[in-house]
């Protein structure tokens, strides 16, 4: 009987013992699996700061190339109004630059954490990005043409002072011919002489005794002067340099001179001679007389004679 119950305490006393080394190996277990997840959830943590840490880093970086991309619209709006005249396209370009400064504003007020706000703002950028890509190649279109318009007027230019050239060459070639048919054309009075006559009208070397001069010449020959009615004038000068006479006034190089006598021819452009009476209504002296013949405005023709 007591050795049965001493075997039963025995075992007794043998389960506890067990018991508490199944227990210790048990927290020891999960001791290290606690500790190991504790380690696991640190180096996971200390990972996801790392990658926050990078990703924040590249969103700063994106921002700031974001800036960087605005403010180089807004120098470009700066430049391209500088390249063009054109009032119109100049308003659209400053209306654009005006835009770009502003979302340049925004961009700078946004934090690079706020993805709605940077992709709409990425959106944005991508538009001004479309848009000053036109105007660049609009204006350099334009430029070109211009480029083209000022090489065509250059040349036109050259082309019209060439063509003045030479209406100036054709003025001055026609002033000359001009000139030369004017001088071809003028009227010139040849074999002129003077005469004095008496009261029977018979001629006379002294002049205290003339009652009359008759002029005498011919108007010569000349094809290219105008036909019709020539009025001649002939103006005889005394030895004292008075004009005899009062026949009349004609103008002569920007001047009105007085003549002896005047009278009207019919030239055809033939030899026409033509005679002209002065009845003597004053003293005369003996000595040089002049006598000049005018007609159309020029001097046709001048002989000097002497009297007693």
């Amino acid at each position: 009987m007591f050795s049965t119950e001493c075997r039963i305490d025995m075992f007794s006393f043998n389960d506890k013992g067990m018991n508490k080394k199944v227990i210790t190996g048990l927290l020891a277990v999960v001791i290290a699996a606690l500790t190991g997840g504790i380690a696991w959830l640190y180096s996971d943590l200390d990972k996801q700061k790392k990658e926050n840490k990078a990703m924040q880093e590249l969103a700063e970086l994106d921002k700031q190339e974001m800036e960087n991309e605005y403010r180089q619209f807004a120098d470009q709006y700066s430049e391209m109004k500088t390249r063009i005249s054109n009032d119109s396209i100049v308003a659209q370009l400053t209306a654009e630059q005006e835009k770009t400064q502003r979302l340049l504003a925004e961009l700078k007020q946004t934090k690079a954490n706020d993805a709605r706000e940077i992709t709409r703002l990425k959106k944005e950028l991508a538009t001004c990005r479309a848009v000053i890509r036109s105007y660049v190649l609009e204006i350099d279109s334009l430029n070109r043409l211009n480029q083209n318009l000022v090489a065509e007027n250059t040349q036109i230019k050259g082309q019209y002072e060439e063509a003045a050239k030479q209406i100036e060459g054709l003025n001055t070639e026609k002033a000359s011919l001009s000139e030369k048919v004017a001088i071809a054309a003028q009227l010139d009075a040849t074999g002129i002489s003077m005469t004095p006559k008496n009261k029977r009208g018979k001629a006379t070397d002294k002049m205290d005794k003339c009652k009359l001069i008759q002029v005498g010449f011919t108007i010569a020959k000349n094809v290219t002067a105008h036909s019709g009615i020539k009025t001649c004038y002939v103006r005889i000068t005394s030895p004292t340099g008075g004009t005899l006479g009062n026949g009349g006034s004609f103008n002569y190089e920007n001047r009105t001179l007085q003549c002896t006598a005047k009278k009207d021819v019919e030239y055809g452009g033939q030899e026409t001679p033509v005679t002209v009476v002065w009845n003597v209504s004053q003293a005369l002296v003996g000595g040089t007389y002049q006598v000049s013949i005018f007609a159309d405005g020029q001097m046709i023709g001048s002989k000097s004679f002497v009297f007693k």
